[in-house]
């Protein structure tokens, strides 16, 4: 479950955030291109109940890495934002929701070792208004976050294990 520019990292990603996530790809309340294009169909026709529940189960037991795709020169920029926001664009700290190693909890996601490009292009799509079924304050937060801070950002999550 190695993830692409267009699909997350799945391994070690919490089980009720994959709930949450199949259940919006069936019902189409991901919104985002990608889900519509590549999930919305799978999802809604061959997902029951039990297969999303057996599904998160398994995905949250596999052994999560990082992607280690980002540049490693803005790692540390987005370490800072990671941890103490941008205070300028009034953006908390990720750390607050996320964890401190990215980790999260229950239907906040994981974002450690994400790959760079599934990240960078996911909070560029909330900029864009692909948010539908986004928790406040993610779309906020993320729509006012400026190019190169979501360049950091999304380098140094790539390397966070």
């Amino acid at each position: 479950m190695q993830g692409s520019w267009i699909a997350p990292r799945l391994a070690g990603q919490k089980p009720l955030y994959i709930e949450t996530q199949l259940r919006d790809l069936k019902y189409h309340t991901r919104d985002n291109p990608p889900s519509i294009l590549y999930m919305w169909g799978a999802a809604a026709n061959h997902l029951s109940s039990q297969t999303v529940r057996d599904l998160a189960v398994y995905v949250a037991i596999l052994r999560a890495k990082p992607a280690n795709d980002g540049s490693a020169a803005l790692a540390s920029s987005g370490q800072t934002l990671y941890r103490e926001g941008f205070p300028a664009a009034n953006i908390p700290a990720c750390v607050a929701c996320h964890g401190p190693n990215a980790e999260g909890a229950g239907s906040i996601p994981r974002l450690g070792g994400l790959s760079y490009y599934y990240l960078k292009r996911r909070l560029e799509q909330w900029g864009e208004g692909y948010h539908a079924s986004a928790a406040f304050p993610m779309p906020q937060v993320a729509s006012k976050l400026p190019a190169d801070e979501i360049e950091a950002l999304a380098s140094y999550l790539s390397f966070v294990n």
